[in-house]
């Protein structure tokens, strides 16, 4: 492998430079836990202060509002769990959507065996909440609404402030996973109406094992991880300095970056999608044209299979998926792809491509140029393929 071009930033991120030089001293120098009453653990204390305060600022959220937790999944969990425990007097309702990530899916799924009713929402062939229907859909024992901000494979950004609006007027909690939204796309949990939100730092040049959940002030849900005190007795464990230290750091840099970051990745991701909508026929976007992530790109190509050209680029030394991280060895469909719309044998055959600040236009012309050639090879290989050709049709997606 001579070079590594890494576009799988939808899965993980590199920590940034800056942000890992923040969180060293926090190891080994300043290592005392900050609970702790005497003086050297005080300096972890104002670390894990500045940390919250920082990721607080990147959502217009109040300091106390947010809760560290182990990571994106753990923060779905008790934002779903917790209010369903608390709110259950009120009624055993919850609405979210088909496309959601698997840690709303299967934390829902758990609620069902508890006795919960889930509506799952469809959504439009770009991936978006269909308003009407969720508004058709809230009834008077409807306790939450949890709708992602942007979906982790296909980009598509949904409509957050209409969303909480509607949940605010009805009276229902709504609660964002915003995994691939916190630090990538202008949020604001006041002007959008967000009770809860879930974030985590690898996605945006942070740690591994470190998120948080924002709850507005308020909301009555309880501990999901019973023990100590910390969190202001919402979530127990010894906290994670250098963890709450790095998602503060990657939260203000991400903040203080935040538009510069869009209009370089936007200009990159819209390159990288007509070179590959114009030089390679039968393929389709997926997700919405422009209410996406900046920095995401998702492609069905017809007639091939999904695996083999992820091998084919990792040979290359390119990075990349076929959805999300942590499905990636299902040998099932996306059920993000098949939710809007698409059949199995083109669903089979996607491809996520996400970019970072890093990504250069080399990096574009690169990739594409390799996967031109890779389509071509896998195409000419395909039995499907060859009977379409024969059979003398045109068009294609």
């Amino acid at each position: 492998m001579s070079r590594l071009i890494y576009l799988d930033n939808a899965a993980t991120t590199q920590v940034k430079e800056e942000v890992l030089n923040e969180m060293l001293p926090y190891f080994r120098k300043v290592y005392s836990n900050p609970s702790a009453v005497y003086s050297f653990a005080q300096e972890g204390k104002v670390a894990v202060d500045k940390g919250r305060k920082q990721a607080a600022d990147l959502i217009g959220a109040q300091a106390e509002e947010i809760y560290f937790t182990a990571g994106g999944s753990e923060s779905d969990n008790w934002a779903l769990k917790a209010t369903a425990e608390a709110y259950q007097d009120k009624g055993k309702h919850i609405i979210t959507s088909k496309i959601e990530h698997h840690a709303i899916l299967h934390t829902c799924e758990y609620l069902e065996k508890k006795g919960f009713e889930v509506t799952y929402l469809d959504v439009d062939e770009d991936g978006k909440v269909k308003l009407d229907e969720l508004k058709k859909a809230i009834r008077e024992d409807t306790i939450l609404i949890s709708i992602m901000a942007a979906n982790n494979e296909i980009g598509t950004i949904q409509p957050l402030k209409e969303i909480g609006q509607i949940a605010r007027e009805r009276g229902v909690l709504f609660h964002t996973d915003a995994v691939q939204a916190y630090g990538h796309i202008p949020l604001n949990v006041d002007e959008l109406n967000i009770d809860m939100l879930s974030a985590s730092g690898h996605k945006l040049g942070g740690p591994k094992g470190i998120g948080l959940l924002y709850i507005r002030k308020g909301v009555k849900i309880k501990s999901f991880i019973h023990g100590g005190a910390q969190e202001r007795s919402r979530r127990a464990g010894t906290h994670n300095t250098p963890g709450i230290v790095g998602i503060g750091a990657a939260a203000e840099s991400a903040r203080i970056h935040l538009q510069e970051n869009i209009e370089k990745e936007i200009k990159l991701r819209d390159y990288l999608i007509e070179r590959v909508l114009k030089e390679i026929p039968y393929t389709r976007l997926n997700g919405h044209r422009k209410d996406r992530l900046p920095g995401n790109a998702n492609f069905s190509f017809q007639f091939i299979e999904g695996e083999s050209m992820l091998i084919l680029l990792d040979q290359l030394g390119i990075c990349a998926s076929s959805g999300s991280a942590c499905t990636s060895g299902s040998l099932d469909p996306s059920h993000v792809l098949l939710a809007i719309g698409l059949p199995h044998e083109i669903a089979h055959g996607s491809l996520r491509l996400s970019l970072s600040e890093e990504t250069t236009i080399e990096d574009i012309d690169f990739v594409v140029d390799e996967l031109k050639k890779i389509i071509e090879r896998l195409r000419g290989m395909s039995p499907l393929y060859e009977d379409f050709l024969k059979s003398g049709k045109e068009g294609g997606e």
